[in-house]
């Protein structure tokens, strides 16, 4: 799907239950027609809501505080600001368009890339065209705001987030992941 505004995680194949979870959290967050879709990569889906993509995370937020188990299979739910096709210049351009709005002066930032399938723009050359629009400091441990930028083959998400607004509800399979570690 080449419009949403949550990129959404689950363990590989159990995407149809996370899929089922997310609707129905939409629906508690007061979204009329969630529209929940497949990725062709696993572990992947999306959501598309027309209601703002953080007040739904607020929302989310809320109901997790009050049950915060209760994703059994979401592992990460990340809000996505701007959708594009995957194209060096057209990224670059909606970045400079609107960091302003998210991102004020004197605050820091830093730029986390996900690329998945997407051997066309490299790297390095993606951060660096991006880092040299803004003026403002690069933190990379601790940032005020996160420019995320997450390539899914030819298309393109792009979120300006600070680190609370990624949601990682607590689940067997988060729990799992952590034993490993």
């Amino acid at each position: 799907m080449k419009n949403f505004n949550l990129l959404i995680s689950a363990p590989r194949f159990n995407e149809t239950d996370a899929k089922a979870e997310i609707w129905f959290v939409l629906l508690l967050c007061g979204e009329k027609y969630p529209i929940i879709s497949n990725l062709e990569y696993q572990g992947l889906i999306t959501a598309f809501s027309n209601l703002p993509e953080l007040e739904i995370i607020a929302k989310i937020k809320d109901i997790l505080q009050h049950d915060p188990y209760f994703f059994k299979y979401v592992l990460k739910i990340v809000p996505v600001q701007f959708v594009c096709e995957t194209n060096l210049d057209l990224i670059a351009k909606i970045i400079k368009q609107n960091y302003a709005t998210y991102i004020d002066d004197h605050e820091s930032f830093r730029i986390t890339l996900k690329r998945r399938k997407n051997k066309l723009i490299e790297r390095d050359v993606l951060i660096n065209s991006v880092a040299d629009l803004l003026e403002n400091p690069v933190d990379l441990e601790q940032p005020d705001m996160i420019i995320r930028i997450e390539l899914l083959g030819n298309f393109c998400g792009i979120s300006f987030l600070e680190s609370e607004d990624i949601v990682r509800p607590e689940n067997r399979y988060s729990q799992e992941r952590e034993e490993i570690r």
